[in-house]
């Protein structure tokens, strides 16, 4: 054996190994769906109780037999992932034409399509399969908007604490809780992602610029799938989304161009020109399904004097939607002088994220030319989102495509709540940089977490949302016995979201169906319907091959169908009591 050999160092000089950190996007992953659950689902029953004094009691809802949101619309979107999952398995058969709204076509796309998410409507059956997985993808729609803002500016530039009150400041906006029955509106975390997966594969941050040795072409392809599946999801946002990225992309050509074309890689080009295909050929197919409704229905687009029943004032950017914990109550006022559909006209982003928007003007890691294209940008996205109100919407509404047919300018808050998340996160990362580098070296990162750690958490406290979480009654068994199609009263706007997500128990053809249009065929059933069992009613439901009407007792007290129980007997209609409720099968 050899003399020469490596002696163990005695313990007292021993090395210790350094421990291993998890992968950053790992802990993003975990932090988003966790802090998600957390803020969601968790903390506002218990904080609720603390801010009433005891007289609300902490309850965690069941995810099984409740839904959260409003009860309404949030079971019309329960509905559309079951069927988009239904429908999948299918073959995707019928997928337009869906279980509901009959006989009208292209029903579907009388809604946003949430398409997006139909892995998850492959996943059970029914009711309450319906009801767990919304609940479900509900929360985890508020974690991927965290993690979408936190790897934005990541590859923006900021530091990660300062990312996460951005991703934070993006999921728990007060303005959102305007849409809690909307998971349409909710889901834009993909927006924010597929610009930090873009901007990551063309090797470019606000901190450093073009760098062709940061350049990753599978992240480009990464980032025009996301965008694509993003769109899948609807146009209510990705309407604007869709514009943005076109404008993107021609500035960033514009921008090469002017930088004498420097190499990007073949492969780089190639990964745009697929996955941007792929974007293209996604937008398009869902572009051509809704186009059809406009030809079908020519008046499904707004009048300017409806749009301007639905637009904020500048005085809504102040303002909560109810849903908010902190400040729903304290603003009920306040949102009463903003006249009918308040909740959507509240347009605060957070009075935190205002503060921290406005310092990182001042103070910043961006550099003051960026800082100044961020503010124009805010205040133009603003003065869209004030739709006539303002005087920049009426360019969207004559002369850009889609936008006379949205109902709502305020959605356009969006963009101005991003440009604000970027402006946060530069003030926040140059404070810590500051804290750093005034404090020893063994204190540096303690002292940068001490200045920044209590802003991200005054962004979560002003966030907290109070949500409710509504108990729905059980599937009438008179509609589970009724022979399709079939037409269940009372139908309206409101009582129709529930029927549609009863509707999910096998899915059977259906006149009820809700959306923000209503098709003059939907509208002449209803009318007639009041009258049932008159001879005009039946005929029009001979006329269209509907066999059977339901009559849910407890829902029509008060309304034009409660006569229908007391019918007996009408030629060529069986009548037959099942429960509570009563059916009606036409002969």
């Amino acid at each position: 054996m050899s003399d020469v050999v490596a002696e163990k160092a005695p313990p007292s000089v021993a090395t210790p190994a350094r421990r291993r950190r998890p992968p950053e996007g790992l802990v993003a992953t975990v932090g988003s769906v966790v802090g998600a659950i957390v803020m969601v689902w968790l903390i506002p029953p218990y904080a609720r109780d603390l801010f009433s004094g005891g007289t609300k009691p902490a309850t965690i809802a069941n995810p099984v037999h409740t839904i959260i949101g409003d009860g309404g619309d949030s079971t019309a979107q329960a509905w559309l992932m079951a069927w988009d999952g239904h429908s999948l398995l299918h073959g995707l058969q019928g997928l337009w034409a869906t279980n509901a709204f009959y006989p009208d076509r292209y029903a579907l796309a009388l809604n946003d399509s949430l398409f997006g998410y139909v892995p998850a409507g492959l996943i059970g059956n029914g009711v309450t399969a319906a009801i767990l997985r919304y609940n479900i993808v509900f929360v985890l729609a508020f974690a991927l908007v965290i993690f979408g803002g936190y790897a934005l500016l990541r590859q923006l530039g900021a530091n990660p604490v300062a990312s996460a009150l951005a991703g934070a400041a993006l999921a728990f906006a007060p303005w959102r809780y305007g849409h809690v029955g909307h998971l349409n509106i909710l889901s834009t975390g993909g927006i924010t992602l597929a610009f930090a997966m873009l901007a990551r594969g063309h090797g470019w941050s606000l901190t450093h610029g073009f760098r062709r040795d940061r350049v990753r072409p599978g992240w480009a392809v990464a980032g025009w799938l996301v965008a694509a599946w993003q769109v899948s999801l609807g146009f209510a946002v990705e309407l604007g989304f869709v514009y943005l990225l076109a404008v993107a992309f021609l500035c960033g050509l514009v921008g090469w161009l002017v930088r004498g074309r420097p190499s990007l890689g073949r492969r780089l080009i190639v990964g745009d020109l697929v996955g941007g295909v792929v974007f293209t050929v996604v937008t398009l197919y869902f572009a051509y399904a809704y186009q059809q409704i406009r030809t079908l229905y020519p008046n499904v687009t707004r009048s300017w004097d409806y749009i301007a029943a639905f637009s904020p004032t500048p005085r809504g950017l102040l303002v909560s939607p109810a849903f908010s914990l902190l400040w729903g109550d304290r603003h009920q006022d306040a949102r009463t002088a903003l006249g009918n559909a308040a909740n959507e006209k509240a347009l605060l982003c957070g009075f935190v994220l205002y503060f921290l928007a406005f310092a990182g003007m001042f103070i910043s890691a961006w550099t003051l030319r960026q800082r100044l294209l961020m503010l124009a940008g805010t205040v133009l996205g603003v003065l869209f989102a004030l739709g006539t109100n303002g005087p920049a919407y009426r360019l969207l509404y004559l002369y850009v495509p889609g936008f006379d047919g949205s109902r709502t300018p305020g959605r356009l808050i969006l963009w101005p709540t991003i440009l604000l998340a970027v402006l946060a996160a530069g003030f926040v990362t140059e404070l810590a940089r500051t804290a750093r580098v005034a404090t020893l070296p063994q204190w540096s990162f303690a002292a940068a977490q001490v200045v920044t750690v209590p802003l991200l958490i005054l962004v979560l406290l002003e966030g907290m949302p109070d949500m409710a979480h509504v108990a729905l009654p059980a599937e009438p068994a008179a509609m589970r016995a009724a022979p399709a199609p079939m037409i269940v009263l009372p139908s309206d706007d409101g009582a129709d979201s529930n029927i549609m997500l009863w509707s999910t128990d096998g899915f059977p053809e259906m006149v009820n169906g809700v959306a923000s249009y209503t098709t003059p065929n939907h509208q002449a059933i209803r009318d007639a319907m009041q009258t049932f069992p008159s001879p005009e009613s039946l005929n029009l439901l001979r006329q269209w091959g509907i066999r059977s009407v339901v009559v849910v007792r407890d829902r029509v007290s008060g309304t034009p169908y409660e006569s229908a129980l007391d019918v007996l007997d009408v030629p060529g209609v069986t009548r037959q009591d099942i429960g509570p409720d009563v059916l009606f099968t036409l002969g």
